[in-house]
């Protein structure tokens, strides 16, 4: 893609962008339709199969850009993802509505849980920064493995917590919705009822080719973009590129508010983060390298930033802030005040 001019490059980046958003749709909508009829979200191995249906975007961008050598928008699409997909809460807050913030309505300490299982399997990654390349396992970063083990284990941890609660909640006012999609909603649209479980997949295995087609244009396109503009490969994926991938995230995300899926909606976000990060074994073995050694200082600050925001929606959840302010809760005041200053002072990380 060198050869394009900026603007038809630009374009590129705009059309894969715009196909992710439109491809997420149908991704979502059919994956849910096959978990009603398969029943996948009951077993851990179902459970992965959704965490992957999820994160196609950044499978495709991961896996194009490792191939490719990109190493350093690998890393940044990986790690600056988790702050700008967290910052998709804010929007959902927002949709929400005034009466309420999005933290008092989950009424659920599962979505606690799910924040603190990004925060381990984050940490163990951008602890892998600090290890030579030497130090590998078969090609990959002991901790990318780590990250992967770490994430089943909190995987397996919330499906049986979800299904034989240790613990009760009681949270007045809260509206947590369905527990699981398989649950009926009234108002949910069902566009697939009518269809046999044959042709669904079918549109499901079409959805899947063209976000994985969008995403190779994306890490194409905007790996040239990144060299045009002067821009370092690992800060470009960790703000355009990633908020290009996080489309259908707030696609998905507003719809089940809309619903009534408070609960729900968290819990897609958070649980898309922490799997997002165990890519980088994907990366690794792609690569045949660890990874996370081309991390930038950039990486690591975003990382952190992540790590802080993800924190503050661990501690909203628990403690279910009352007011809201142009519609937003305190805590997505605060999400947009870290992000904007963790990217602010981006330029001034070396």
């Amino acid at each position: 893609m060198s050869s394009l001019s900026t603007p038809l490059l630009v374009l590129v980046f705009v059309a894969g962008a715009a196909a992710t958003w439109a491809a997420g749709i149908y991704l979502s909508s059919t994956t849910n339709s096959l978990d009603r009829r398969l029943n996948l979200g009951d077993a851990l191995g179902g459970l992965i199969l959704l965490a992957i249906a999820g994160t196609l975007p950044e499978i495709a961008i991961v896996a194009s850009a490792a191939l490719g050598g990109h190493l350093d928008l690998a890393v940044g699409n990986l790690i600056g993802g988790i702050a700008v997909q967290t910052l998709v809460l804010v929007a959902l807050d927002f949709a929400a509505g005034a009466d309420r913030p999005l933290s008092f309505l989950v009424g659920s300490l599962i979505p606690v849980l799910e924040a603190l299982l990004v925060v381990v399997v984050l940490a163990t990654v951008l602890a892998g920064a600090a290890l030579p390349a030497s130090v590998s396992v078969g090609g990959a970063s002991p901790t990318s493995i780590a990250a992967v083990l770490l994430w089943l284990a909190g995987l397996w941890v919330v499906s049986r917590l979800q299904k034989q609660p240790m613990w009760k909640v009681s949270a007045v006012g809260s509206r947590p919705g369905r527990r699981t999609v398989r649950e009926t909603h009234p108002h949910e649209r069902r566009p697939y009822a009518s269809w046999s479980t044959v042709l669904v997949a079918g549109v499901f295995a079409a959805a899947s080719a063209v976000t994985l087609a969008a995403g190779v244009g994306l890490q194409e396109s905007g790996n040239v973009l990144a060299d045009r503009l002067g821009m370092q490969g690992a800060i470009f994926g960790a703000t355009v590129l990633a908020a290009a991938t996080a489309l259908p995230e707030l696609s998905s995300g507003i719809a089940a508010v809309r619903l009534g899926d408070h609960r729900l909606a968290v819990g897609d976000i958070l649980g898309g983060n922490s799997f997002q990060i165990t890519l980088f074994l994907l990366a690794d073995l792609l690569a045949a390298t660890p990874v996370i050694v081309a991390a930038r200082h950039s990486d690591v600050w975003l990382g952190c930033a992540g790590l802080l925001m993800t924190g503050i929606v661990a501690a909203a959840v628990i403690a279910r802030p009352q007011r809201t302010y142009l519609r937003l809760g305190i805590d997505s005041i605060l999400l947009v005040a870290i992000y904007a200053a963790a990217v602010a002072l981006l330029p001034q990380v070396t």
